[in-house]
């Protein structure tokens, strides 16, 4: 008997006359996800994608792979059988010594209705199979153990365990986005976000070498490779501030500043974003979480974007987004500590409403269209792929 995953979805399926493209998209994703998990042959059925799995496969391994996928849903390890309910009990007993149960279910789903034994009578022919074999008692709403058969044009599937997997959408089903990548707890997660949304991310992130260490961009660097394991390649954009916030520090008010370096770097990380085709610019804010995330100052940092800003973690908690961190692994890098390029220059008491005529007074003394370029043109990128991450863990 072949084994193979069965992944199924929940968005992609209502998509339309749009859902074989973003199953396309999906099976390509489970291919770089399992490319050294064991996996023989990704395939696509009828409102599922499956994962044909070589002999002595570490099922764990593809779990792991299967459930970081972006799209799916939840998902199986299947057994693949003939057309034929009669192999099917021939197969049952195997399959079942595996499982201990003292009540169990039995459902099935007809995916071609040319097979001419329908649903129901599938249901009543297998469950008093069972229950004769097993001695188990049916139960239809709490089983131990549910008994899943698929009936697909080629062949039957059996399954048994379901594993639940993030859903949302394919990793490049929605196109490019910006990430504005601190190194803090924050950012992390609302790229993590973007991502199940089907975006691909590009990371940018702002460091003040050499007024301080390179630590910032260590921790930046370690993050956005932990991160490609969800979107399979991504960029990192090592954006140097720290001319801008030395002019910034000797002509402005301390109060202002954190306005200022804000909107400077939403200026040169659009900039970025049109190189790479990016729609949007994504950051970790949290409406209130700190001064500069009123809605007062976050407008008038919007006020520079000549794209959308999007914030997805703007109605989330500071433990909320910590609990989702410490599930993706990137808290424990987050909370080291570094020499953050916005942490290390802040005021004591940053303003809290920012007016829109101060921060234009301000802006006016200073060179921005010259600030921006040079910053630009000294902008490093590194790139991150999964396939060179799993080659040198296998080294």
């Amino acid at each position: 008997m072949k084994t193979c995953a069965i992944v199924k979805t929940h968005e992609v399926a209502l998509k339309g006359r749009n859902r074989p493209w973003f199953m396309r998209r999906l099976a390509d994703n489970l291919r770089r996800a399992t490319q050294d998990a064991g996996v023989e042959e990704v395939w696509q059925g009828q409102m599922l994608v499956g994962l044909t799995l070589a002999e002595g496969v570490d099922w764990q391994l593809v779990k792991e792979r299967v459930k970081d996928c972006f799209g799916v849903a939840k998902f199986f390890q299947a057994y693949r059988l003939p057309r034929d309910l009669d192999l099917v009990k021939e197969q049952l007993p195997f399959l079942l010594e595996r499982h201990s149960y003292d009540s169990f279910r039995i459902t099935a789903n007809r995916a071609d209705k040319r097979f001419p034994v329908r649903s129901d009578e599938i249901n009543r022919d297998l469950g008093a199979f069972v229950k004769d074999l097993s001695g188990a008692r049916v139960d239809l709403t709490n089983p131990d153990l549910e008994i899943f058969i698929d009936v697909l044009p080629k062949e039957i599937l059996v399954y048994f365990d379901e594993v639940k997997a993030f859903g949302g959408l394919p990793v490049g089903s929605s196109g490019p986005v910006a990430v504005m990548l601190s190194g803090g707890i924050d950012s992390p997660v609302a790229a993590w976000n973007m991502m199940k949304r089907g975006c691909h991310a590009h990371f940018v992130h702002f460091h003040s070498y050499p007024l301080v260490d390179n630590s910032s961009m260590e921790k930046a660097a370690e993050l956005a490779q932990m991160l490609t394991r969800f979107q399979y390649n991504s960029g990192l954009s090592l954006a140097p501030l720290a001319e801008i916030q030395k002019q910034i520090i000797v002509s402005t008010p301390p109060a202002y500043r954190i306005i200022l370096y804000r909107r400077f770097m939403v200026r040169i990380t659009e900039i970025l974003a049109r190189r790479i085709g990016a729609k949007a610019i994504v950051t970790g804010e949290s409406c209130g979480q700190v001064s500069s995330q009123t809605l007062e100052n976050i407008a008038a940092v919007d006020q520079v974007a000549g794209m959308p800003i999007l914030r997805p973690l703007i109605g989330a908690n500071k433990e909320e987004i910590i609990n989702v961190a410490k599930d993706l692994g990137t808290f424990p890098v987050s909370i080291q500590p570094d020499q953050d390029c916005c942490t290390l220059f802040v005021p004591k008491h940053p303003v809290i409403r920012a007016e829109a005529s101060m921060v234009a007074k301000l802006e006016s003394a200073l060179s921005v269209d010259e600030l921006v370029q040079q910053a630009v043109e000294n902008t490093q990128v590194k790139n991150f792929s999964f396939a060179d991450m799993l080659t040198a863990a296998a080294g």
